[in-house]
């Protein structure tokens, strides 16, 4: 699953490891990415001392064995993780989706974090050249699921994701313990408060939102990436 910053994908991920079936596995390239850029990430020094800084040594793992004899491997994944020097053939032996997000709320929430962010930063041209590898190598579209159509009607729309993917929907995955889990990432503490205090998905979130002035040709830029995926995107009020 290739998602970018401030969407729902730690609450994705949350729902795929209630199923029966599924290991998940959080953000396995965020070792490589941050000794990579040299990025000063709150959890820094935990997530390098912990995970794997190697790309190819992740890779391979990830296109091997499923961890616990599990059927399923729902690898999450942020999209800006692919930087310059992280080859992509390994992309040709997983399935692939994609979790976008409006971008002007996108932007705005993530300033919080980086006051100047890029569009690289947005993750937002690395999932579209994913995803353009994939359809042409697939021949048709990829899934692709807005965040806020997951978050108005859950069940369906994870009911067309699995359907999309293969997969039998489970109603496990509409409903999580709180807390952290052994299969989260290093970074958790210093990341995921809020997603540790759920049970559920929360609830739809107003998504159009004022983007500042200094913003507005990174939101132009944005806007028109995520207009192509939206286009593909899985439709739950079809």
């Amino acid at each position: 699953m290739w998602s970018g910053p401030r969407n729902i994908s730690t609450a994705l991920m949350r729902s795929w490891g209630s199923r029966s079936d599924t290991f998940v596995t959080d953000e396995p390239l965020y070792a490589h990415y941050l000794k990579y850029t040299g990025l000063q990430h709150p959890g820094r020094e935990a997530t390098l001392a912990v995970h794997e800084t190697d790309w190819q040594k992740v890779t391979e793992w990830l296109i091997g064995p499923i961890p616990g004899n599990k059927p399923v491997w729902y690898q999450k994944h942020m999209a800006h993780h692919l930087v310059d020097d992280v080859g992509l053939d390994w992309l040709d032996d997983v399935t692939h989706a994609f979790l976008i997000r409006e971008p002007s709320a996108m932007l705005v929430s993530l300033t919080e974090f980086l006051p100047k962010p890029t569009l690289e930063d947005t993750g937002l041209p690395q999932q579209l050249a994913v995803f353009e590898r994939v359809r042409a190598d697939l021949g048709i579209d990829p899934p692709v699921i807005d965040g806020n159509d997951i978050l108005r009607d859950p069940r369906a729309a994870l009911t067309l994701l699995c359907a999309a993917l293969g997969q039998p929907f489970e109603p496990a995955m509409l409903a999580w313990k709180q807390g952290l889990r052994d299969t989260d990432g290093a970074w958790a503490p210093e990341w995921y408060g809020k997603v540790a205090n759920t049970t559920g998905f929360g609830p739809p979130r107003d998504e159009v939102v004022d983007v500042p002035t200094a913003l507005q040709g990174l939101y132009d830029e944005c806007l028109d990436i995520y207009r192509r995926l939206h286009a593909s995107r899985l439709r739950v009020d079809a």
